[in-house]
């Protein structure tokens, strides 16, 4: 499968910036896989980056480290909230690409959060 992202799917980390109402943007660095032709996101469902994907699905996302500093080439995306199924193929996908620490990290949020605490962001190519 072709990938719309280019190399920025083998990065560790990716810089998720989306846009608050006013249009100022809010980069976070986060967790990600590739499925297919998109990346998709792992978060808490009420975190603020949620809520703006919701309401606004122009995203650009950038290789990062996990402190979120960035480098590369910043690509445009948009964003689409799943809903529990598309979300549990989510968290299993970064179970996959992170190993144990995925593993644990999704299992644990599950037992803390329970699974509708969690949920998946989808990003396609813009």
């Amino acid at each position: 499968m072709t990938n719309g992202f280019g190399d920025l799917a083998k990065a560790q980390y990716i810089s998720l910036t989306t846009f608050k109402k006013d249009g100022t943007p809010r980069a976070t660095p986060v967790w990600f896989a590739q499925d297919g032709e998109k990346l998709v996101v792992w978060s808490e469902t009420n975190a603020w980056k949620v809520k703006r994907a919701r309401r606004n699905p122009d995203v650009l996302v950038q290789k990062c480290d996990m402190r979120g500093k960035t480098t590369g080439e910043v690509a445009k995306g948009s964003a689409e909230v799943l809903d529990e199924q598309a979300s549990e193929r989510v968290r299993q996908l970064i179970m996959k690409k992170y190993g144990i620490i995925g593993l644990l990290t999704v299992k644990f949020s599950t037992l803390r959060r329970g699974k509708n605490g969690t949920i998946g962001i989808a990003i396609a190519p813009a």
